[in-house]
């Protein structure tokens, strides 16, 4: 699984506060007159009533600004009831943008998404697990700024890229137990037992799973009664795409389980996106039956002109796996564009790390300002802190002396002792109704 090699190089830079008039002139006047469009639709048949999806496409970075819009399309695979999933559906995205400073252009802004992606997770975990209900959900929840891809994923719920030239690409990693070994050495590291269902006779059958609990995944939002070691932290991805777009497929596992990423893009290829998503789901329910819940949203991203086509993708897969992904560097602006010209798919961000501490990063009480996390809040859940209050997200334990006060972020006592609890150091407080 990746994990850390494609972490963002971010030079920190603080800026004064700008007015929102002074914003706003300063978006419109950046503002990509290519802008692309969205294009959308959605299909499912239900098993057991589980699945749960969101499509929003008039979110707005700035309040009141219509070319800050931005589109949010998710899907919400639940296990155990459905009381999870509907509970991720309403909240993560406010919580989401809740973890995002105010103030930001748009570069900044979608520098900033992966963090705030990893707090909003944490933070609906946390509120729905305080509930005491035992339900559970995947979480696939992908942003569209422009031409710019934010994928966060936690389960087997899965986002593919499908651009010109038929090259497929994931923009997720499926967290389950039985496929990922990085992810089986987390969980028992954690405190964790990992095993197949046993029958009688002591045979074992089926997929790896968790116990207690005896759940696939090893990542999902909820599912208190498993342990705190199936973290909500989310393998997040962010991507620029070439100036002739793409479509996007997103699926819960009723799709994947019958389609590969490539069949399913095969499928549906030259349909509108409505339509598209119709034949994915007809094409996993012929290939399997109707054996889970299952839904499907695609995605179309669109030149604002049909008419200006790129340069097709060089069609031997060996080039295509080399040169597909390119990741950015302070110096690649003009390389940038070009490669957006000639159909490649640039890479700006990917991390998988299971560790809060690494997801949330650093910051110096000196240097909180704009586009900085606030020093005396809480970075998961937002509550104001006391200066005396916040405990470094770095700070080995509770109780630890050793770590320098002055580096956030902070957490208050309740997501310290949440992040503890994640990484095996202490039993969850929260107790199953």
């Amino acid at each position: 699984m990746a994990s850390r090699e494609g972490r963002r190089h971010h030079n920190h830079r603080h800026h004064n506060l700008v007015p929102l008039a002074a914003l706003i002139s300063k978006e419109v006047r950046s503002e990509r007159l290519e802008k692309p469009t969205v294009r959308y639709g959605n299909a499912a048949q239900s098993r057991k009533g589980e699945d749960y999806f969101l499509m929003k496409t008039d979110c707005q970075r700035v309040p009141g600004n219509p070319s800050s819009t931005f589109s949010v399309f998710a899907i919400f695979d639940g296990h155990n009831g459905n009381a999870a999933a509907i509970f991720t559906r309403e909240h993560l995205l406010t919580h989401v943008l809740g973890a995002l400073p105010r103030g930001l252009g748009q570069e900044e802004w979608l520098q900033a998404l992966p963090r705030a992606l990893v707090a909003g997770f944490v933070k609906t975990d946390k509120e729905f697990q305080s509930r005491g209900e035992t339900s559970g959900t995947t979480a696939t929840f992908v942003i569209i700024d422009g031409w710019t891809v934010t994928v966060a994923s936690v389960g087997d719920s899965r986002c593919i890229l499908d651009t010109q030239g038929g090259a497929v690409s994931a923009l997720t990693v499926d967290h389950r137990l039985e496929e990922n070994v990085e992810e089986r050495e987390r969980v028992t590291a954690s405190g964790g037992e990992i095993g197949r269902l046993s029958i009688v006779g002591g045979a074992e059958i089926g997929p790896l799973r968790c116990w207690p609990g005896g759940l696939c995944l090893s990542r999902s939002i909820g599912d208190m009664d498993v342990g705190e070691f199936i973290v909500p932290i989310p393998f997040v991805k962010q991507v620029k795409l070439p100036n002739a777009g793409g479509r996007l497929i997103i699926a819960s596992d009723g799709i994947w389980d019958a389609l590969s990423s490539d069949m399913a893009a095969k499928s549906c290829r030259g349909l509108p996106a409505e339509l598209a998503a119709r034949q994915v789901v007809k094409e996993a329910l012929r290939t399997r039956g109707l054996k889970d819940d299952t839904t499907c949203i695609v995605v179309d991203i669109i030149p604002p002109d049909n008419s200006a086509q790129s340069s097709p993708l060089p069609k031997k897969q060996s080039v295509l796996k080399s040169l597909l992904f390119r990741k950015k560097s302070p110096s690649s602006n003009k390389l940038s564009k070009r490669l957006s010209a000639i159909g490649f798919v640039e890479e700006l961000f990917e991390d998988g790390s299971a560790m809060l501490a690494e997801r949330l990063g650093t910051v110096e009480l000196s240097g909180s300002g704009h586009g900085t996390p606030n020093m005396f809040t809480c970075v998961v859940c937002q509550v104001d802190l006391a200066p005396s209050e916040g405990i470094s997200v770095h700070a080995g334990s509770i109780f630890s002396t050793s770590s320098k006060p002055w580096q956030g972020p902070f957490l208050c006592a309740d997501c310290r002792n949440k992040k503890d609890a994640m990484e095996g150091k202490r039993p969850s407080g929260v107790r199953v109704a």
